[in-house]
């Protein structure tokens, strides 16, 4: 069962857009204006009232993108300047001997991160981590202060390197906690609150993300206006528990102004703003082909009971799969997140049990051939199923070369089963208990299935020589 279908009360929402603005320098098209009405509540399988669909229309009155938005951003000047500005970070990038440039080198990359366009220099950072790294460990300890060593910690977990968060003991006291000393260091608190959320079970990282917050709080009172904002903003949305497009938004919109390393930090911010528009021109043109689909298929208007919320059902691989070359992929989640929902809403709000089972077992079989017993709602929602999932399969063998099409199907089937579960407790009145409950919302989230279809289409299989089999043995676990 997905927990977001439990709040349906009547509202009204009407806005222009939910993607992020654009830069004014480089203003992109807006999305359509989209029109939410939801008015029912949610029904229980068993009732034998059949509810109304809870409505999202989308107003066309403006195109989605600009006939000519390629071309002006094509053949324009400042596509030139942009391949400029790439080189010249490319070359700021190549760090120098000595640790002060190394330091420099590890504060370019995080900038890079928190601008959300360090996808354009993805050799050139690795490169650069890595000599960092062996340099470091082979000749001295990383860091010299708080903000240096937490730095190095952030940075290297991030990027799957074997760090211990114990080069920070140093910032211990005998007593077992951090040195006061460390209180009013704001950049070295701001580092460390971030490196925090890296925790995979430390005890010094747990300390320290309570240390930095309670002093980061405090300094909010004392500190200007812009850097308490800045901090706000740290604390409120650490860079490893966010979205990456929103922070990037928020980063740009935050630091532009700052130009400690002259112009340098010009070339970092205009980059950022017009690479930030280059995708958020992407992420519109991808929705515009799901909104294409979700037309083409029909089923807005033959399941007129379930969601029709393809803006919902993007925003998670947006979240799952940011970097702008995993378009295909994040068309692709879509569509099977379309159905999570679309199954969850036949088994919540409209199939009866007796349906529910036979559909359970037309899913577990797989075969064309077991729905001819089922209404005819559910042979529409089975038969488009059964397109999509061979359409992604299929996708899946031409750009990776390997074929789910068997984890796949399984998966929807462990998908319903999980749901006829769910119904079948509801329908008897029984409340499960807290491990059976959970046992059995690890599959009826749906989350496993998006999990599965990501790794599918993001691994590079041939070149990583993952043996046949894997991805089932894997899953077979759920």
């Amino acid at each position: 069962m997905i927990t977001m279908n439990t709040n349906l009360s009547s509202i009204s929402i009407i806005s222009q857009t939910t993607f992020l603005p654009s830069f004014s320098s480089f203003a992109s098209p807006q999305l359509p204006r989209i029109i939410i009405t939801p008015s029912t509540t949610i029904r229980s399988c068993t009732s034998s009232h059949k509810p109304k669909r809870q409505t999202i229309s989308y107003d066309h009155h403006h195109h989605l993108l600009f006939p000519n938005a390629q071309e002006r951003y094509s053949k324009n000047d400042s596509q030139i300047n942009h391949s400029k500005n790439i080189s010249i970070v490319r070359d700021m990038l190549f760090s120098k001997e000595g640790n002060k440039a190394s330091l420099q080198s590890m504060m370019l990359i995080d900038t890079l991160q928190h601008m959300g366009h360090d996808h354009l220099f993805k050799e050139e950072i690795g490169s650069t981590l890595s000599s960092i790294y062996d340099n470091f460990t082979h000749q001295t300890r990383p860091g010299h202060n708080l903000f240096e060593s937490s730095l190095f910690f952030r940075l290297f977990r991030q990027h799957g390197y074997r760090v211990s968060p114990k080069m920070l003991k140093k910032f211990i006291a005998k007593n077992g906690e951090f040195k006061l000393a460390s209180s009013k260091d704001i950049k070295g608190l701001m580092s460390l609150y971030e490196a925090s959320h890296l925790n995979i079970g430390e005890d010094i990282l747990r300390k320290g993300k309570e240390f930095s917050s309670k002093h980061l709080w405090d300094s909010i009172e004392w500190l200007d206006n812009k850097h308490a904002n800045q901090v706000k903003e740290t604390l409120e949305h650490p860079y490893h528990m966010s979205i990456q497009r929103y922070k990037a938004r928020r980063y740009i919109s935050m630091h532009q102004d700052d130009h400690e390393n002259g112009c340098k930090d010009v070339v970092l911010f205009e980059l950022a703003k017009y690479e930030f528009n280059i995708v958020q021109l992407l992420h519109q043109r991808e929705f515009n082909a799901i909104l294409s689909w979700w037309k083409k298929t029909g089923l807005a208007q033959e399941l007129s009971f379930v969601r029709d919320q393809p803006l919902k059902w993007y925003m998670w691989p947006l979240t799952m799969v940011p970097q702008p070359h995993h378009s295909k992929c994040r068309i692709e989640l879509t569509k099977a997140i379309a159905f999570i929902y679309i199954i969850d809403d036949i088994f919540d709000v409209y199939g009866t049990l007796d349906e529910l089972s036979l559909f359970t077992q037309a899913i577990n079989k797989w075969d064309i051939s077991a729905i001819d017993n089922l209404p005819n709602y559910m042979k529409v929602c089975f038969n488009a199923l059964y397109n999509v999932t061979n359409e992604i399969a299929e996708t899946t063998l031409k750009e990776y070369g390997w074929n789910p099409i068997n984890t796949l199907s399984k998966s929807w089937g462990k998908l319903c089963n999980a749901f006829l579960q769910e119904a079948k407790w509801f329908a008897s009145k029984q409340v499960p208990n807290k491990d059976e409950y959970l046992r059995n919302a690890v599959t009826s989230s749906g989350v496993f299935i998006e999990l599965f279809c990501a790794f599918g289409m993001i691994w590079e299989v041939p070149r990583m020589k993952i043996k046949k089999g894997l991805m089932d043995h894997t899953w077979s676990y759920i």
